[in-house]
């Protein structure tokens, strides 16, 4: 009788423990390609371009590392050792490297990261070849293969969900970084413990996990200094309040001529002049309508707009969508910043919406179906005061589909009013926002005003009736008043109207656009 196969026998200690490592290694890998992508995209702009270049290079470098493996025959636990502390070190540190060079070094933060990054991953690559290789001494290769994949994919799995959701809001990106390159740590001292009988020379191996686990603890309590030394450089003002959502780097400072908000680098509005940008984008398209009701502010959630917008005894409701509600929570708890709004955020007039404005305007009112909108389901005036088109997720409310489902909620007798760029430095992508309403189905009136902080900057006004003059402004008014709304309408021939394509989700030819254009001022 044929004799049944010898059960395989179990994994010894050792195995179980690289396994473990196996997931730790993954986890830690994706967090500082995840941290280096959203650090691009923070401080470059074009969220796709930046995570697109930053994972196929960090996949390049692993295949690399991978490659070079082959070459490391002797002694691997203790390369194994020297390569965990060498990503724990370089991977934990990446943030906060590439956060204060982009401070103090700009013109080479670009090499800098790539070259990380590439660092980084060949690092990587590295590491998992050679567990295998450390595994097949008591693991036969079948099932060896099966388990480092899987708990390889499931610590990838595990850090993407917690780098949006836990790490990136609670930690911010240096400290995250830091606590990851603690885990890799963490590893390398495990291996040293594992392979203690293996590895020559065991006293500096002692002492370099210990140097990097001090390094990076060190790292983890001046995170916080060192974040306020490098963005008071950048920003050449004393942070007065910082914080990291989700969604983007929120920063505002303080300086002799008051406050300044900077969303990932870019300024949005300085105390000093923002009555000018918000009285110009609103007051005009409030004004003409006569007595707005129902308003919808999309984007604005500093309050500043809606500050205007109260400005009128006969609004009865606003609705601000502001997709971070980090945002909103900023500018109306925070007594310095609320009072810049005037408290506009805690008025009982003002439903604090916080929701991605295409997918809100898709939705429709609670309890409306389908394409059809009734009384309740449209606005007199909605204000769009999104970010500029820096990348093609902001891009895609600059598009035709956008601004036909702004249509759908705007009441038949209202206007709408959007944020348009500089029609003087980004010539080309300003008609291309007008052209895009007006691809629409919706009438535009194109206007501009000169804000001191950001120099010429323009706004459309879109409906479906032709815009018409105010015959009367709110009182206290500090900028605008009627005699100054003809000159605004006129564009000199370095500002006139030009050829240009319409901004689609299926092209996003805008996002291009604005980056050549505002690209030729940085650079």
């Amino acid at each position: 009788m044929a004799q049944a196969p010898a059960a395989a026998a179990p994994p010894r200690p050792i195995a179980v423990a690289l396994l473990a490592s196996v997931f730790v290694i993954a986890a830690c890998g994706l967090l500082y390609e995840l941290a280096a992508g959203a650090l691009a995209s923070y401080l470059l702009g074009d969220s796709v371009l930046q995570f697109s270049t930053i994972i196929g290079t960090y996949l390049f470098a692993m295949g690399v590392g991978s490659w070079l493996s082959r070459y490391l025959e002797r002694q691997l636990p203790a390369h194994f050792l020297r390569i965990e502390l060498l990503v724990a070190l370089i991977g934990g540190m990446l943030p906060g490297v590439l956060f204060v060079a982009n401070a103090w070094l700009p013109e080479a933060f670009r090499l800098l990261l790539y070259g990380i990054v590439f660092v980084v991953g060949a690092l990587v690559g590295l590491e998992i070849p050679l567990v295998i290789r450390i595994l097949q001494r008591d693991v036969a290769l079948k099932t060896l293969v099966s388990q480092v994949l899987t708990f390889d994919y499931l610590g990838a799995l595990a850090v993407s969900l917690a780098f949006p959701l836990l790490l990136v809001p609670y930690l911010g990106l240096i400290r995250s970084g830091l606590l990851f390159g603690l885990m890799n740590a963490a590893v390398a001292v495990w291996a040293l413990w594992l392979f203690r009988h293996e590895l020559p020379r065991f006293a500096e191996h002692v002492a370099a996990c210990a140097m990097v686990v001090v390094l990076l603890a060190a790292g983890m309590w001046g995170a916080g200094a060192v974040t306020t030394l490098a963005e008071d450089h950048f920003y050449q003002s004393p942070i007065a309040f910082a914080a990291t959502s989700p969604y983007q780097r929120i920063v505002v400072t303080h300086g002799r001529r008051g406050h300044r908000l900077y969303l990932n680098g870019n300024l949005q509005f300085a105390e000093s002049d923002e009555y000018r940008y918000h009285e110009a984008l609103v007051h005009p398209a409030m004004a003409a309508h006569g007595a707005p009701r129902r308003v919808a502010v999309l984007g604005g959630g500093d309050g500043m707009a809606v500050r205007e917008v109260l400005k009128y005894p006969s609004v009865q409701s606003v609705t601000l969508v502001e997709l971070d509600p980090a945002m909103t929570q900023l500018f109306r708890d925070t007594p310095q910043l609320a009072r810049l709004n005037q408290h506009s955020l805690s008025d009982p007039r003002v439903q604090v919406v916080n929701e991605d404005a295409f997918q809100w305007l898709q939705q429709g009112a609670p309890g409306v179906a389908g394409p059809s909108r009734d009384a309740e389901d449209s606005f007199d005036v909605i204000v769009v005061d999104f970010p500029d088109p820096t990348n093609f997720a902001i891009g895609k409310l600059y598009t035709n589909s956008f601004y036909a489902l702004l249509a759908e909620r705007l009441a038949a007798s209202g206007y709408a009013v959007i944020q348009t760029t500089s029609p003087l430095i980004a010539r080309r992508s300003f008609w291309t926002v007008v052209q895009t309403v007006e691809a629409a189905g919706l009438a535009t009136t194109p206007y501009h005003v000169h804000v001191p902080s950001f120099g010429e900057w323009g706004f459309v006004i879109a409906s479906r009736r032709p815009w018409r003059m105010p015959l009367a402004l709110p009182a206290g008014l500090r900028f605008l008043d009627l005699g100054a709304l003809p000159a605004m309408l006129e564009f000199p021939l370095d500002m006139a109207r030009t050829p240009a394509e319409v901004n689609r989700l299926s092209n996003q030819v805008l996002v291009h656009t604005y980056e050549q254009e505002w690209g030729r001022v940085a650079h």
